[in-house]
């Protein structure tokens, strides 16, 4: 049986037989046992000495592989074999001096924690309540107990040491996204079309006359000669339109200009998040996203509708040559595809 003891802090009593307390008495924290650096100066110089290398051996880690990544040079006339031999180089340099930036850290930090900074059991009860004033100003005061004891106010080789390594250790990260691309600007901002290139249907090839168009008709296009470009790739993930013909006088006003005898030429891309809108529905005028249901309406210039997208896909101006080949008026008035920060 138990009850409750009110001239012990409330807490419960275990009764034997007879009514006699059996009370175990708290037996306390185990004696503290004290490390060499906390009795021997000469040790606790010793510890900081060693947390202070490794500090530094993590500086020279960042900085051999800022070294390596700028050293180890890739051009396009390259062979084969050498450009993976100077691969496999790169990768292991930027490698071994991040595996060494990030250990110099992490072990530093660890050494400096059980060697040099106060490691005594302490019991602290918590409360849900708000403290009272002598109770936070004695926790701001035991904080700057903590800070003093950790050394590292006192300590400056350590915390020169850190500083130094912390502010390094990000600058390998910062060159790395700097190359994972170029900066957005002239090359998302225009594309391969100019004017007076055919539309080539896509993917077979070949220009199209607008007699082929007829109505309802969609065709896949790409301009004249973008196989021949410099990076054919990335030039058609932004050239990509789709043609379509409707009744002239379902098409806005503002669609006209650009439109030939109701041919007209949208971006494939989509302004959400670039995938290609190539799902026409023939009834309702409408281009569909199949990414993320973003629709847009032929008959108002292609403007959303429906969706996450944010803005109408840009139109390409068309119209014929000579021959009777559609051919683009002019480029892209705006960019194409998702938003970037550069956008004009």
């Amino acid at each position: 049986m138990s009850t409750h003891d009110p001239d012990h802090g409330g807490s419960d009593v275990a009764l034997q037989e007879g009514d006699l307390p059996a009370r175990f008495d708290n037996p306390g924290l185990p004696e503290h046992a004290h490390r060499l650096t906390d009795t021997d100066p000469k040790a606790a110089r010793r510890a900081e000495r060693q947390v202070a290398f490794l500090f530094v051996l993590s500086m020279i880690g960042t900085l051999v592989v800022l070294v390596g990544y700028f050293s180890v040079k890739f051009h396009d006339n390259l062979g084969f074999t050498e450009y993976l031999n100077r691969l496999e180089l790169s990768n292991k340099v930027l490698g071994i001096g991040l595996a060494v930036a990030l250990l110099g850290i992490g072990v530093g930090a660890v050494h400096w924690a059980k060697t040099l900074m106060p490691d005594e059991e302490r019991i602290d009860y918590r409360h849900l309540q708000r403290g009272t004033d002598e109770e936070r100003a004695e926790a701001v005061e035991k904080l700057a107990t903590g800070a003093e004891e950790s050394g590292f106010a006192r300590r400056p080789l350590i915390r020169n040491t850190l500083i130094g390594a912390m502010a390094l250790f990000p600058l390998p990260g910062l060159v790395f996204f700097r190359d994972t691309g170029p900066l957005p600007g002239d090359d998302l901002s225009t594309t391969f079309w100019k004017a007076g290139d055919r539309l080539m249907l896509d993917p077979e090839g070949g220009p199209i006359k607008a007699s082929d168009m007829v109505l309802g008709a969609v065709a896949h296009v790409m301009p004249e000669g973008i196989e021949e470009s410099e990076h054919p790739l990335n030039e058609k993930a932004k050239a990509a339109v789709l043609l379509i013909r409707l009744e002239e006088d379902k098409l806005a006003a503002e669609s006209l200009p650009g439109a030939y005898g109701g041919i007209v030429a949208y971006s494939k891309i989509c302004t959400h998040m670039g995938c290609p809108v190539a799902l026409y529905e023939q009834q309702t005028h409408h281009l569909l996203c199949p990414c993320h249901q973003s629709t847009f309406d032929l008959t108002q210039n292609c403007k959303v509708i429906f969706g996450p997208a944010k803005r109408p896909l840009p139109q390409l101006a068309i119209t014929v040559d000579d021959e009777g080949y559609l051919v683009a008026k002019e480029p892209f008035h705006e960019a194409v595809g998702p938003s970037f920060w550069e956008r004009g």
